[in-house]
């Protein structure tokens, strides 16, 4: 290691020292578009997008070949058609690719129960202590990878490390049918030089603001105090301290407490007339009801999401003193969100409603919990 700076993060169960966790993070590549191009030999190799191909679609899922125009996820599909004109939209399946995301996670099982789910095709694995007391994790990750590849014919990509933190951003590296592992003594450097958009949780606004304040990589955002981070992002400051240092506390959890539901609708066309964006809302709100009568799910808090024309958007959020589950306890708060929303000169394209924020949110956290320290840099 070098002698200009040192950096090493261990992990201690009490107050005994051990060894650090070895955390894996597994991230399928191009999901939704490669089970489609898997189960129809026609469209391999061929740029293809999930999703609705009319003026109102979206792309839920881009292949490979579509990236390379530029075609993303969550883009509208004229846009896509535009960037890519031979794009072969293909409409989803979601029952089967919850069926083959169930095959994914019955082969991380056979490794490890320390599962945590991040949607139907990304998860963290906690292989620290595992089923076949396979020593090397990146081993572990390797074998995962073949076993996707051999049985289920799809491409995963694989990040190794010792926290979340690393292992998501070692996942992201090589894309795709990529592996990638971040040790301790590497883990410094490597951030150094890690370009601030690539960090967990800075979107595209929180990179431009980053960039204003003279933050554009790891190295930068280690210059910066907690206290001015606090300042300028809130609570989230704290975790881009931590993070530009390598330190992630968070453990893989395996049962995930239900923090909220919601719903939206992209309405068949741009609508600023009150009354029918009050109707909108109203289908909207009944979905929301549905959903939450079916989950058996309450919060106090309501936010209401609005897309506008333009594909700008906005939240707004209420919380109140009662659980809100029915209509009539939904309904009037979200009108009530409407009202400070100027939609007259911006028509709205999208509305969603969300329930969170529940009674009870019990931390299933294991007695002797896994922290990390770290030992202060020395020059």
């Amino acid at each position: 290691m070098s002698t200009q700076k040192s950096f090493i993060t261990f992990a201690v169960k009490g107050n005994l020292m051990s060894k650090l966790r070895k955390i894996i993070h597994i991230d399928m590549d191009a999901f939704y578009a490669s089970v489609e191009q898997r189960d129809n030999p026609t469209l391999k190799g061929k740029p293809i997008a999930v999703g609705h191909a009319d003026k109102r679609g979206v792309v839920a899922a881009a292949s490979y070949e579509a990236r390379k125009y530029g075609v993303r996820s969550a883009m509208p599909s004229i846009r896509a058609k535009k960037l890519c004109p031979e794009l072969i939209f293909i409409e989803g399946r979601m029952d089967v690719y919850k069926k083959i995301s169930a095959q994914i996670y019955e082969i991380f099982h056979d490794y490890t129960d320390l599962i945590e789910p991040l949607s139907l095709d990304e998860a963290f694995l906690d292989v620290t202590e595992n089923k076949k007391n396979i020593e090397l994790a990146v081993n572990i990750a390797k074998e995962i990878k073949s076993r996707i590849r051999n049985e289920l014919h799809l491409i995963a990509s694989a990040g190794v490390s010792y926290n979340k933190f690393l292992a998501k951003i070692a996942s992201d590296f090589r894309k795709p049918d990529g592996l990638c592992t971040i040790h301790p003594d590497q883990a410094y450097q490597f951030i150094t030089t890690l370009p601030i958009e690539s960090f967990w949780g800075i979107g595209s606004v929180t990179a431009k603001k980053m960039h204003s304040l003279g933050i554009y990589n790891g190295g930068s955002l280690r210059n910066c105090s907690r206290e001015m981070l606090i300042r300028q992002f809130g609570k989230a400051g704290n975790m881009y301290y931590d993070f530009a240092r390598g330190i992630d506390n968070r453990i893989v959890e395996p049962a995930r407490i239900r923090k909220s539901i919601g719903c939206e609708h992209t309405l068949e066309k741009d609508v600023s007339l009150k009354s029918s964006v009050i109707i909108e809302l109203y289908h909207v709100a009944c979905e929301l009801t549905e959903r939450l009568k079916k989950k058996n799910f309450q919060g106090h808090t309501l936010t209401i999401k609005v897309k506008f024309h333009d594909f700008t958007q906005i939240t707004r959020s209420i919380s109140s003193n009662k659980q809100l589950k029915t209509l009539n306890d939904i309904l009037p708060l979200a009108k009530q969100l409407l009202k400070d929303i100027d939609y007259n000169q911006h028509p709205i394209r999208l509305l969603g409603l969300a329930i969170s924020n529940p009674k009870e949110e019990i931390a299933l956290i294991p007695e002797s919990k896994w922290i990390q320290l770290k030992l202060d840099f020395q020059d």
